[in-house]
């Protein structure tokens, strides 16, 4: 087994002082890596990867409660994309809503596990504390070819 070590580092001097910070993050008992870099063509939904009870439920599944830890990199310059986040909110490994995030060029989408670790909730503007499952990424790039990084550590 191994130990993933994340960190993240922002550097900010403003108005002569440091705002800037850095957190480190070790996630143990890795015993996997998913890394997949994949170009989206243009105009075309693309699925990144996809998490399921079982791997040997869906082609190319990963283990829903094995990951630990998930990332998603627009790796293009200058074009932005979608990233759909597909929840099973019957955690029966099939997705049957959504919650879409702009990833900007060169920005990253970080969540740990997609084991009860996400909600929606379309008629109340509240906090969900009852949280399903993750049960795939998926990338619209619109009318541009990007590149994406996808990373899952279980």
């Amino acid at each position: 087994m191994a130990t993933l070590t994340v960190t993240l580092k922002e550097e900010l001097e403003l108005n002569g002082r440091e705002r800037g910070s850095e957190i480190v993050l070790s996630i143990g008992s890795v015993t996997q890596a998913y890394h997949r870099i994949i170009t989206c063509p243009a105009s075309v939904q693309t699925t990144l990867a996809r998490f399921q009870d079982a791997v040997n439920t869906s082609d190319g599944a990963l283990d829903l409660q094995d990951a630990k830890y998930v990332r998603v990199s627009n790796l293009d310059d200058a074009n932005d994309v979608t990233l759909s986040l597909q929840i099973s909110t019957a955690e029966n490994g099939t997705a049957d809503s959504s919650t879409s995030v702009l990833l900007q060029a060169g920005h990253s989408f970080v969540m740990g596990t997609p084991h009860d670790g996400i909600a929606t909730d379309d008629d109340a503007a509240t906090v969900i504390t009852t949280l399903t499952d993750l049960e795939s990424l998926v990338v619209d790039p619109a009318s541009n070819a990007v590149t994406v990084e996808v990373f899952v550590a279980s």
